[in-house]
């Protein structure tokens, strides 16, 4: 096998949002009256906002919130705060600028919605990305393989020849479930080895000669 695409998960991968996405959960069920921890937020890495939201309302008192004025308020807040800020993971940039030099397409793989990739994407040089598939662009959400696959799709290139690179466990079975390898790099959930599938610590020991070795 040969690689011919990188397909990269954001939030906790690419970008350390994960974090913002604590503070703004814990913050504002609380103001809601809901009990929530850092556990219940790490419970919650790597899932689509539609689940997201049905598990946040389960604990919210009824009549507090519609399930959809909870979804804006709680985006628009993580939105701003990226806008204003963005912490890359270790090694991630790097890795992302050195794959452009190189000539190997890269797809950005959300289940983030396009709003919040694009307050992500003002802090990075325009193009590293040939593709993005946005959280809100496909019918099924991480963990099912339709978001890799589209990407794959989307660049014309056969699934088995690309590399996925993902924190989350969910993410991590899309890609396997799409036929993809997957360099796992968690953050906060850990994720165990498997076939077709490394698991490190940081992305800064990767060049993109080791990707393609991975795959050889």
């Amino acid at each position: 096998m040969t690689l011919r695409a990188v397909l990269w998960d954001m939030d906790g991968t690419l970008v350390d949002s994960e974090p913002v996405w604590a503070r703004v959960q814990i913050e504002l069920l609380t103001a809601l009256g809901a009990t929530w921890t850092v556990e219940d937020c790490v419970a919650l890495v790597g899932s689509d906002l539609s689940h997201a939201v049905d598990v946040w309302m389960s604990r919210i008192p009824a009549g507090a919130i519609e399930p959809e004025e909870l979804a804006e308020r709680m985006y628009g807040e993580v939105v701003a705060a990226l806008k204003e800020e963005v912490v890359f993971r270790p090694g991630a940039l790097e890795l992302l600028t050195a794959l452009k030099g190189d000539g190997i397409p890269c797809a950005l793989v959300t289940a983030s919605y396009r709003v919040m990739i694009d307050a992500v994407l003002s802090h990075l040089p325009p193009d590293l990305f040939d593709v993005i598939v946005a959280g809100d662009e496909v019918s099924n959400g991480k963990p099912h393989p339709e978001p890799y696959l589209t990407a794959a799709a989307e660049l014309k290139v056969d699934p088995a020849d690309c590399l996925v690179i993902e924190d989350s466990p969910g993410g991590t079975a899309a890609g396997t479930a799409a036929g993809a390898f997957v360099l796992a790099v968690p953050q906060w959930v850990t994720i165990p080895a498997a076939p077709r599938r490394l698991v490190a610590d940081s992305l800064e020991q990767f060049t993109p000669q080791d990707l393609r070795e991975l795959l050889a």
